[in-house]
């Protein structure tokens, strides 16, 4: 891994997760908008990735061997920028400029915008195609590298995405792993209710992908699943990954509401109180 002198053990992993956490409840706060819940229940899925999966260098971003993450559900921006600025991609007293007039830091990724963002995502349904486009890439030019997308499962409802789907598996894009943030919830409400689609697990097989089902919020699962993906040849994986939507903040857990809806001052500092 690039940049890192050792990988990071689940204690340490731990203690990054809530201090990305309270990034993100500070930058919402500050901002007055945006998407806490989603940007939470990942925490500990892109601090996995960013601190203990990914073969990156933040000195040199753009380094042609690097390992791709790829947000496809957009909205969860402060949680993107979060990982980068942890990981030393740029200062993180830039975070408390988020979707402010002139900031990198904008409502959903762009790409460059700041170093580290890989695409530019917020409409729902095309992350998983973009990422397909770069592991045929890596497969084309002989390259190493390995693809990561995240998905929302409201995200799942859009039919590019199993277009998508179709594709990485009849490509056998085996350097692909897609992670599903299954927290229940999209800004309408219950998943089931505004567009079932379980059975989840069931249609990914269907669709000739190698799936896993772990708890999003145990480190020993979520590192474990990423080891297994590298293993598998022939078929892309999806780890479908349970959460909590806004985790770690009482109020804010499995509430719809703050899908988004940022923290009021008052609940700012709440939310840091109980991320201290």
């Amino acid at each position: 891994m690039f940049g890192l002198e050792e990988q990071m053990s689940i204690e340490k992993l731990q203690v990054k997760a809530t201090e990305i956490r309270r990034d993100i409840i500070a930058m919402l706060g500050e901002a007055g908008s945006g998407h806490p819940g989603g940007s939470l229940s990942a925490a500990d899925i892109v601090t996995a990735l960013y601190f203990s999966v990914l073969n990156i260098d933040h000195k040199n971003p753009r380094r042609e061997d690097r390992d791709r993450f790829v947000l496809s559900k957009g909205h969860a921006a402060p949680l993107l920028y979060s990982a980068l600025a942890e990981r030393g991609y740029f200062p993180k007293d830039e975070l408390m400029s988020l979707r402010k007039f002139g900031s990198r830091l904008q409502g959903h990724p762009k790409i460059g915008s700041p170093p580290g963002v890989e695409i530019s995502s917020g409409s729902l349904g095309q992350g998983l195609s973009v990422a397909n486009g770069m592991a045929m890439a890596g497969k084309l030019d002989g390259k190493d590298y390995r693809v990561y997308a995240l998905l929302g499962d409201g995200e799942i409802e859009e039919g590019q995405i199993w277009e998508a789907a179709m594709t990485a598996a009849h490509y056998k894009l085996d350097n692909l792993c897609a992670i599903l943030d299954f927290n229940g919830l999209q800004i309408d409400g219950p998943i089931v209710e505004v567009m079932n689609s379980n059975p989840i697990r069931e249609k990914w097989t269907a669709f000739r992908w190698n799936t896993m089902e772990i708890d999003g919020h145990n480190f020993e699962e979520i590192l474990r699943a990423f080891e297994e993906a590298k293993k598998i040849k022939g078929k892309p994986t999806i780890i479908i990954a349970h959460t909590i939507k806004g985790k770690g903040v009482s109020f804010m857990e499995n509430v719809v509401d703050f899908h988004g809806k940022a923290p009021t001052k008052e609940q700012t500092r709440q939310a840091l109180e109980e991320l201290s």
